[in-house]
């Protein structure tokens, strides 16, 4: 599967934030989105000992371990069994049940038979009042967080590019560490919707700034991503050495760590196919297969 696929906006859980502005509780180390089942073990141990609307947060988490398992059924009635509590909760608590409302009917690990027209319509709805609660109250990485989600449903380029700078304005006009947070996963959300318009000067702009910001964070894994992300648009400028220089970098690190990357290598072997070293693009795509195949 191409980088850019893996970097598009509804299969880049991992890179969600998890506290909002006005958070008594830190669900960041409750979670493991790799282990929803441990997460939510953690937070049924927290949820022991919470009161008021941080109860009610983490039970709005524990709807969505079950969802990341494909519990759809389970989420739904867990965030239906709160219903009663959302008239006198604070806007945390709405606009995360909002999301997880919405988060069980369309979201990446939804299979493509069970979007359909009705999912859609109900998760816009609940991704809609999300975004109006966060607004409202200023909690601009749950803001956020729904402009993501509403990537899920609204999957054309042109819809991407909009939501995705939507959600950068929010994130640059934020003082809060949670907005703030997001800006390297909108800046390349943005460059993917920008390459896929054909805009690639545009994109490379957009990804050489999602990579200076993946480097401040020290994450092999998201440097390693966004470095593919610019040699691919490298790539598709016609830049062909440049983007051959990183993608060998790429390969070359693959091989220390014992972590090969089927998509540097069938990044190699377009390469050399466009300098016409046609041998090179076979030894590629021979390593592609291998490393898939593991």
């Amino acid at each position: 599967m191409r980088r850019g696929a893996l970097a598009r906006p509804h299969l880049a859980l991992a890179l969600l934030t998890l506290n909002g502005a006005a958070m008594a509780i830190d669900l960041a180390p409750l979670w493991d989105f790799n282990r929803p089942d441990e997460s939510e073990r953690r937070l049924q141990a927290a949820l022991a000992t919470a009161q008021g609307d941080d109860a009610l947060v983490l039970r709005t988490q524990i709807a969505r371990t079950h969802g990341l398992r494909r519990d759809f059924d389970t989420a739904r009635r867990l965030l239906g069994e709160m219903e009663p509590a959302l008239a006198t909760a604070g806007p945390e608590v709405q606009a995360r049940h909002a999301l997880e409302l919405g988060r069980s009917w369309v979201s990446a690990t939804h299979a493509p038979g069970q979007l359909t027209p009705e999912a859609k319509a109900l998760a816009t709805q609940a991704y809609d009042r999300a975004l109006a609660v966060a607004k409202a109250a200023r909690l601009d990485g749950l803001a956020i967080d729904a402009i993501h989600m509403r990537a899920f449903i609204d999957t054309a380029p042109t819809d991407q590019l909009r939501w995705g700078q939507e959600a950068l304005q929010i994130a640059l006009a934020s003082d809060q560490p949670a907005a703030r947070r997001w800006e390297g996963s909108i800046r390349n959300n943005i460059g993917v919707a920008l390459n896929q318009l054909g805009r690639h000067d545009e994109a490379l702009a957009q990804l050489q700034q999602t990579l200076a910001l993946r480097e401040r964070t020290g994450n092999a894994e998201a440097v390693h991503v966004a470095r593919w992300m610019v040699a691919h648009t490298l790539r598709l400028l016609g830049r062909v050495d440049e983007a051959l220089a990183l993608q060998l970098d790429l390969a070359r690190a693959g091989d220390a760590t014992g972590q090969p990357d089927p998509s540097v290598f069938e990044e190699l072997e377009a390469l050399y196919r466009a300098r016409g070293e046609n041998d090179l693009a076979s030894r590629w795509a021979a390593r592609r297969s291998a490393a898939a195949g593991r």
